[in-house]
């Protein structure tokens, strides 16, 4: 049934728009000569295919389309709230990529776009110019992969050794490439800088398997993230966010397990914990097109507008996988999302 139904949709990308305004841009030519059998559809704005109505997340994720366009407006924005700033006083991110590869049920791009349609921003140029505009005022800590995932998309776009090539340039830059990524022929291309840090998103199997499809395995994570530090990259490990999940004290034990089995500890630079929250917006819209999940579903309560789960519970998670990590780790290594 499962391949009746892949058969049925369209292939991933086989649908192009470009704006007219990059259709000449290098990197929007670069990207379209990897598709030469894709349908390709000139737009004046992306919003024009990206925000139309009715649309159906859930289904286009089975047949995601690929939209070039150009960032314009504000392109660099303050950190979110419910992000963690790893005690960086000066906590910014960008978005050259809205939307992801992977189908994640719980992420919180369902809920704050209104298509699974990918843009990628080829004016990465413009994002330079502003950063520097930035840098010459104070030093920036910086995250790019917050609404997409760069490393699985580098073969498409490059965007990750170009922000490499750009912090080395700029020394009032620190900067987090947050990935779910389980690639290892990534670390050969690419050339280590104690000032960017590569964060991997891991969670127990379970959740992996049951809520973040498309994604690489807990063990091809692992294996990516020692690589990566094999390589001399700067490495932080997330644990967040934290589901709950049946089983969840021993699915996160197992995991721990898993991947202390592999990394040794002292190489990290340091790792994150936090429980499940969303804006309530998200949460709101995410719940209309996925009646379904579990993780959506969930009665999580509304603190200040942002959905988490009850108090108790997440007290209980989060000091239980705390507790567990300084087993390996010491406690300034370990940071907090807090409220």
């Amino acid at each position: 049934m499962e391949s009746l139904r892949n058969d049925y949709y369209n292939k991933k990308f086989s649908h192009i728009y470009v704006e007219k305004a990059v259709s000449s841009h290098p990197r929007a030519q670069k990207i379209l000569q990897r598709f030469p059998d894709a349908h390709i559809v000139e737009i004046n704005h992306y919003k024009d295919v990206f925000c139309r109505k009715g649309q159906q997340v859930e289904l286009q994720h089975r047949a995601q389309a690929l939209i070039l366009a150009q960032k314009t407006g504000n392109l660099l924005y303050e950190g979110a709230a419910v992000c963690q700033s790893f005690g960086n006083e000066h906590f910014y991110y960008t978005s050259c990529v809205m939307n992801c590869v992977y189908d994640c049920e719980y992420c919180y791009l369902k809920g704050m776009y209104p298509s699974a349609h990918m843009v990628v921003f080829v004016n990465l140029e413009d994002v330079f110019r502003e950063l520097e505009k930035l840098l010459q005022k104070h030093g920036v800590y910086l995250c790019v992969s917050y609404d997409t995932d760069l490393p699985a998309l580098e073969e498409l776009t490059g965007f990750v050794q170009e922000w490499e090539v750009f912090a080395a340039a700029h020394e009032g830059l620190r900067m987090e490439i947050r990935t779910k990524c389980g690639r290892q022929d990534l670390w050969d291309s690419l050339s280590p800088n104690p000032r960017v840090i590569y964060a991997f998103t891991l969670s127990p199997e379970y959740v992996a398997r049951e809520y973040e499809h498309g994604t690489s395995t807990l063990d091809m994570r692992v294996g990516s993230a020692k690589k990566a530090i094999e390589k001399g990259f700067s490495v932080r490990l997330c644990f967040d966010p934290m589901l709950y999940c049946p089983n969840w004290k021993r699915e996160y034990q197992e995991m721990l397990v898993r991947v202390f089995g592999q990394i040794k500890p002292e190489e990290l630079v340091d790792v994150s914990i936090g429980s499940f929250r969303i804006s309530q917006d998200y949460l709101k819209s995410m719940r209309k097109s996925a009646p379904l999940s579990p993780v959506v579903q969930f009665p999580y309560e509304n603190r200040q507008g942002v959905y988490q789960y009850p108090e108790a519970l997440k007290r209980e998670m989060e000091d239980f996988l705390q507790g567990e990590l300084e087993k390996h780790l010491p406690g300034e290594k370990i940071f907090h999302w807090e409220e």
